[in-house]
């Protein structure tokens, strides 16, 4: 089925081929990872490659952070995955998707053969989730929180209000980790009908490459899902880097790298603040990893931020948003001042 926006396009394409000597502001995986200690574990795996990969210990591990079960728990080959899983295995009549947002749950359901409705976000709310726009009959509900590209993130009581008998609720918590405290997280909750909460370890440790992720909701689901999996789904490195993701020690260093995320962000929202007057305007509180905003001629701004050695993501792949928009990954001060520097030269 054909859709006005290319939901197949996602930040590491602003990268590939000649995009891979810019500075990447693009892609929304965290800077300097994984750190040394996990590229160790990682390769400690190796010597027992000969042996099919054994998921019980890191589903195990994975539970007891979220203090669930592990019959509550899926790994899964990242998060994208799960979607792929959802799509095939949940019998829906209305599957509704709250925009924008990450694109690849559409795209799966549309793969699926589902027709997809979508709730859009408004600009002049600044993208707030507003429940009274979800259909009373829509059996799945899809939302990200905090949400990619408007780094909003929606209180966990008003996602939950969105729970009804037969329905299924999937919050997309794939940048949870990179808040605070992970305030707002309905991973671990069990009161809430139907929630399924998909996490993410690519992001902040640095494994997009290794693909690992994993899906949070009932037995009788998980179950389900599982069943839609391929044997051996999620390989035996990935299943290493799981286990020392979810280690005290990593989750210390995860909280810490979360308040550092929101210190660098402060300040890359300050710097934009400075070019207000050339008609930019950031969507604001942001609380991921990244920011979105607006500029007049966006695709123009873009193209010469690439030839200054500087790649963004174009924002108009987002079902509503149009080309007057760019996603802004969150980096270390440093970075930040050469890319200000290089946008002022852009918006002259």
């Amino acid at each position: 089925m054909r859709t006005e926006h290319d939901l197949r396009h996602h930040g590491d394409a602003e990268v590939r081929d000649d995009g891979a000597k810019l500075v990447d502001l693009a892609v929304n995986v965290r800077a300097d990872t994984p750190p040394a200690w996990l590229r160790e574990r990682i390769a400690g795996s190796l010597d027992t490659l000969a042996a099919y990969p054994d998921g019980r210990a890191a589903r195990a591990a994975v539970a007891a952070r979220h203090g669930l079960e592990p019959g509550r728990v899926l790994l899964t080959a990242g998060a994208a995955e799960a979607f792929v899983l959802l799509a095939r295995a949940l019998r829906v009549r209305r599957p509704v998707v709250v925009h924008p947002q990450f694109t690849e749950p559409e795209a799966a359901l549309r793969d699926a053969g589902h027709a997809v409705g979508r709730v859009l976000l408004r600009e002049a709310d600044g993208f707030r989730l507003d429940a009274a726009a979800v259909p009373e009959d829509a059996d799945l509900v899809v939302i990200g929180n905090p949400t990619n590209p408007t780094s909003v993130l929606h209180p966990a009581e008003a996602i939950a209000a969105l729970a009804r008998p037969g329905r299924t609720l999937v919050v997309d918590e794939a940048f949870m980790d990179a808040v605070p405290g992970e305030r707002e997280a309905l991973a671990g909750r069990t009161d809430v009908p139907g929630l399924v909460v998909l996490r993410s370890l690519t992001k902040t440790w640095g494994l997009a490459g290794l693909r690992i992720g994993y899906v949070l909701a009932a037995p009788e689901l998980i179950a389900e899902l599982e069943r839609a999996q391929p044997l051996w789904p999620v390989s035996t490195p990935a299943l290493a880097a799981a286990r020392a993701c979810v280690e005290p020690a990593a989750l210390a260093e995860e909280g810490h790298a979360a308040h550092r995320v929101a210190a660098d962000r402060a300040y890359l929202v300050a710097g934009l603040s400075a070019f207000a007057a050339a008609g930019l305007r950031v969507v604001t509180p942001a609380e991921g990893p990244f920011v979105l905003v607006r500029v007049p001629g966006a695709t123009e701004v873009r193209r010469r931020l690439r030839e200054l050695g500087w790649a963004v993501r174009r924002g108009d792949t987002f079902p509503g948003l149009d080309e007057d928009w760019l996603r802004l990954a969150v980096r270390d001060r440093a970075t930040v001042d050469g890319f200000l520097g290089a946008l002022g030269a852009v918006l002259g």
